[in-house]
């Protein structure tokens, strides 16, 4: 039995990992709203747009430990809050075998795919000044 909220979608009734899920799917959704804002308005409002090449992004966005600390915070939530999402899709959608199968490979995918972003940015040499 689920608790149905105004967005139609059913709370999981009970404690555990689902409920669990469901809490956390939409915090990420409302951190990812309040970053991809600030992305935008940072990128497009405070910084001129005719001068950002890849050297800007590289000197400026990225030599700041604080801009790749953002950044590296909005991959993790847009990985985990995507993926968490198709995995409630497949869970919805399929039974048995086929199901645990998608949703292993969902979370490999998504471990692989959060180890290369997290590499990207944490590997990226600073700019010497």
């Amino acid at each position: 039995m689920s608790t149905i909220t105004r967005s139609g979608r059913g709370r999981p009734a009970g404690g555990g990992w689902e409920l669990a899920v469901w809490y956390l799917i939409r915090l990420s959704g409302l951190g990812l709203f309040v970053l991809a804002l600030a992305h935008y308005s940072i990128t497009h409002f405070v910084f001129d747009v005719t001068v950002q090449e890849a050297e800007w992004i590289v000197d400026e966005r990225w030599g700041s430990l604080l801009w790749r600390t953002v950044d590296w915070l909005m991959l993790t939530l847009v990985i985990f809050h995507s993926f968490m999402g198709v995995r409630t899709v497949v869970g919805d959608y399929t039974r048995g075998g086929v199901r645990t199968a998608l949703t292993m490979g969902l979370y490999a995918l998504a471990l692989v795919l959060f180890a290369m972003g997290t590499m990207v940015v944490a590997t990226l040499p600073f700019p010497v000044k």
